[in-house]
């Protein structure tokens, strides 16, 4: 994940460079009301970066690992100041939810809760996409997440699998496409899902430890890294 944010960052670079020269990107500001929680979160995010400017001395150089870790911080107040810029008019929700729904035709998306269904769609992810697995892609790994599971409750489980599965392969056939995206949050079912689906079809994952703090720019980020 560190290195697909890494590409990200450097995507990023270039796109303020594009906007810097085309400044009619970016509208007139209007009235707007300034979230003072994602202007803290700036803050916080610049104070970690300030922290490499003082172990980088003299030369501020930074190695692959710390030059990804300062990137991500990066990554990071972009997507909130941009957030802000939303907010006063100066760039368009609709059109980073164009640019989701854009790049989100090349794939079926699996999760594993149907609010997170909601997110995906809030982020402009077209619903009929969208799969909610709400079980393991194979009854096996029910026993990882309740050893104490009975024989008896897995046959249901397998039915429920088996409909998942179908209405998967259904949505690649019908959406003329073979990539797959589990879009998950770092739990034990999130990391067997992922697991499973990138054994059986050969997947694409997004994880993150809460999906509700994924922004919409974040999310568009690492649909174009997958593209």
């Amino acid at each position: 994940m560190n290195k697909i944010r890494y590409h990200q960052a450097q995507s990023l670079l270039k796109e303020a460079c594009k906007s810097a020269k085309n400044a009619e990107k970016l509208k007139t500001p209007q009235e707007g009301k300034i979230d003072s929680v994602i202007y803290g979160e700036i803050l916080k995010e610049i104070i970690k970066t300030e922290e490499f400017i003082y172990s980088s001395r003299p030369t501020h150089a930074l190695d692959q690992e710390d030059a990804e870790e300062f990137c991500n911080h990066l990554i990071d107040v972009r997507n909130k100041i941009d957030l802000i810029l939303v907010e006063f008019g100066v760039l368009e929700k609709e059109d980073m939810e164009k640019e989701v729904k854009r790049l989100s035709r090349e794939f079926v998306f699996l999760t594993s809760k149907s609010n997170f269904k909601k997110l995906l769609t809030r982020w402009g992810v077209e619903p009929q996409r969208i799969v909610v697995a709400g079980v393991p892609l194979e009854a096996e790994d029910m026993r990882i997440l309740n050893p104490k599971i009975p024989e008896s409750a897995l046959e249901p489980i397998k039915k429920k699998i088996s409909h998942v599965k179908n209405d998967i392969e259904r949505k690649m056939g019908e959406l003329n496409t073979e990539k797959i995206v589990v879009v998950v949050e770092n739990d034990k079912s999130g990391e067997i899902l992922v697991k499973r689906a990138r054994d059986i079809y050969g997947s694409y994952a997004i994880k993150k430890d809460s999906l509700k703090d994924i922004e919409i720019l974040e999310f568009k980020e690492n649909l174009k890294s997958l593209s």
